[in-house]
């Protein structure tokens, strides 16, 4: 069996598997066990300030010597108008008081929003090999910073323009998100018209218009998933919704067996947990965001304002206010450890490469 080619020889990884940086799933213990079992895990740190950032890195160093990621969000930080997000909190804190969900007090006021410009230093002090980042593109000058220390960089594209956009500021590796991923999409050229592209046409349109390796993301759970998306060009696949459930995962329990049984109709794309589109299952709090006809502020406001009453679900095992993020076939998601997960994956696609 034959698994290097030039993804693999980039990431100095064995087999061409990445795993998704999923926040609130994805902890240091999972992506060491990816890593250790020879793909490429990859820890989330978008948004977070840059005292968590080198302390989720640490962690993830003491699990393991091999390679691994750390994922950022690239965005504008937006002014807060407090009187226009005023309706949106009102509605949220009533919810909760509806369903007897107590939540701290917390002001707009005090919102505190980092941006990846502040984690940067971060990954170049902690020397971290890999860098992926969604929602937009670096500046020229953070691009710089990090090909001058050799940090290989992932960016995410969920149309070919995007993809072009990324080919020529010199991104290492593109990341094709179909529509059918779980999670926030990457989409940065224009987010209130969203590119629904499946996998197989997009990894079609950017494998011929590119010539750095492609990643494939989206809906992929099985090992006949891994060989349809190399066989259409791409050179790596990505995978979150797979390890939802596994032993490693953050996820709280009535997550991981909500996606376990969810019908692929449960799926949905919805921006009323952040203000970004993110596909995941519906529960009482998109219903009742998206049914409320109040403007939804955007990204990372909504996120901020949503915070409260996720940490409460979150602390309750309740999964109607935690977002259920999941890709399209999140159904067939195991309950075993990642690293099992990991070995499935490559036992299934083991025809290797022609």
């Amino acid at each position: 069996m034959e698994w290097s080619n030039t993804l693999t020889q980039l990431l100095k990884i064995k087999y061409p598997i990445v795993q998704a940086p999923m926040l609130g799933v994805t902890t240091p213990a999972m992506v060491a066990a990816i890593s250790n079992a020879g793909g490429l895990g990859s820890l989330p740190v978008g948004g977070l300030s840059p005292e968590i950032t080198r302390d989720l890195i640490r962690q993830t160093k003491a699990l393991t010597d091999k390679p691994f990621a750390v994922n950022l969000f690239v965005y504008n930080i937006p002014n807060v108008n407090q009187n226009a997000i005023k309706p949106m909190q009102a509605f949220l804190e009533k919810l909760a008081a509806d369903h007897q969900v107590t939540l701290p007090t917390t002001s707009p006021e005090t919102f505190q929003f980092y941006s990846y410009t502040d984690q940067v230093p971060v990954l170049l002090e902690e020397k971290v090999p890999v860098v992926s980042f969604t929602f937009g593109v670096l500046s020229d000058p953070a691009i710089k910073a990090f090909h001058d220390k050799g940090v290989v960089l992932i960016g995410t594209a969920t149309c070919l323009l995007e993809a072009l956009i990324l080919s020529g500021k010199g991104i290492d590796v593109i990341t094709a998100q179909g529509i059918e991923a779980g999670g926030h999409r990457g989409t940065f050229v224009d987010n209130d018209t969203l590119p629904a592209i499946g996998l197989l046409s997009l990894l079609s349109l950017i494998t011929a218009e590119v010539k750095q390796p492609v990643l494939a993301a989206g809906g992929m759970m099985e090992g006949k998933s891994i060989k349809a998306a190399l066989t259409m060009g791409a050179a790596g696949v990505q995978l979150g919704s797979a390890f939802i459930a596994c032993t490693e995962s953050m996820a709280i329990p009535a997550y991981k067996a909500a996606i376990q049984q969810a019908s692929e109709t449960d799926i949905i794309l919805t921006r009323a947990f952040s203000g970004r589109w993110a596909r995941g299952l519906r529960n009482k709090l998109i219903s009742a965001v998206e049914g409320s006809g109040i403007p939804i502020p955007v990204y990372p406001v909504q996120a901020g304002l949503v915070s409260p009453l996720r940490a409460a679900g979150v602390s309750h095992n309740n999964k109607e206010f935690v977002p259920l993020w999941a890709g399209q076939a999140a159904s067939k998601a195991k309950t075993a450890s990642a690293a099992e997960i990991f070995g499935e994956l490559i036992a299934e696609a083991g025809l290797g490469y022609e």
